[in-house]
Order: structure tokens, then sequence, then C-alpha cells
């Protein structure tokens, strides 16, 4: 099994994900070849708590360009993890919405 930490890159820290906070809905970039069941046990195994779901979304790099040159940014992989009620919350996120 992969380290937890190589699983989950960074976590995405924008307006959308912040309203999410209340409802114990998190986004994370992840390892663009982890599945949903080494993404659950990776934040299961880093923040202790409780997982009750995990949606993931493979998102295309943008073109840019530059004069005639034409490139792509990276694509990244993006998932949404929903944690159970009666779980508690990431403290590194509940710290930062209030």
């Amino acid at each position: 099994m992969k380290d937890p930490h190589d699983i989950i890159i960074k976590p995405v820290l924008t307006e959308k994900s912040y309203a999410s906070f209340p409802d114990k809905s998190y986004t994370f970039i992840v390892d663009k070849r982890a599945n949903k069941t080494e993404i659950r046990q990776a934040v299961e195994a880093v923040f202790g708590v409780e997982v009750e779901s995990v949606n993931t979304v493979n998102v295309l790099g943008k073109i840019k360009r530059q004069g005639r040159t034409e490139g792509r940014r990276p694509s990244i992989k993006k998932a949404y993890v929903k944690l159970k009620k009666d779980s508690k919350g990431i403290e590194f996120f509940d710290s930062m919405a209030q």
C-alpha cells in the first residue's frame, strides 16, 4: 500500500470548498492513480476521521498560449470527501473556516 501522505497531495482552499465545511465535506488534490478506496484509507489515517463517501473528478489542464507556442497546464485529480455525521471535523480546516 502507498503512504497516505503520497496519496493526498494538498487541500483545495476556495470559496466553494469553504462553504462545504459545515456539511463536513472537504476537497483534496490527490494522486492521479489513487482510487476511491485508497483515498478513503489515506484520509482516515492522516486525519483520524470516519469517511462516509468519496467522489473523484479528473480535471483536464487548461490550454495556455504564449505567441504561437501552445502548451497545457498539468491535469489533476480532485477528491470530494464527505465525513460521517458522528465523526469529528478535520481541525486543520475548521480553524480556517472561522
